[in-house]
C-alpha cells in the first residue's frame, strides 16, 4: 500500500459500509466511494509498478559473483 489510510476516508468507508448494510447508500455515495477506492488503488499499483522497476534495476547494478571466485572462497575456508 502507498501509505496509511486518512482518518477522514475511513470514516466515510464505516460509514458507507453501514448504510449500504442497512439499504440505504444512495446511487451519488456509491459514485462516491467507487472514485475513492478506485483512486486508493491505483495508487497502490502505481508505487508497486515503481519498486518493482527499482528492484530490477538494482538487481543489474550488482551482477552476481563469478562461479570461479565462489569456488575460491570455500577452497579457503
Amino acid at each position: 500500500m502507498s501509505g496509511p489510510i486518512p482518518l477522514e476516508l475511513q470514516s466515510k468507508i464505516a460509514s458507507w459500509r453501514l448504510r449500504a448494510a442497512a439499504g440505504e447508500l444512495t446511487i451519488e455515495e456509491m459514485r462516491e466511494a467507487v472514485i475513492y477506492l478506485r483512486q486508493g488503488r491505483l495508487s497502490a499499483a502505481n508505487a508497486a509498478a515503481a519498486n518493482k522497476r527499482a528492484a530490477a534495476a538494482g538487481a543489474k547494478k550488482s551482477a552476481a559473483p563469478a562461479q570461479e571466485d565462489m569456488l575460491a572462497e570455500l577452497d579457503g575456508l
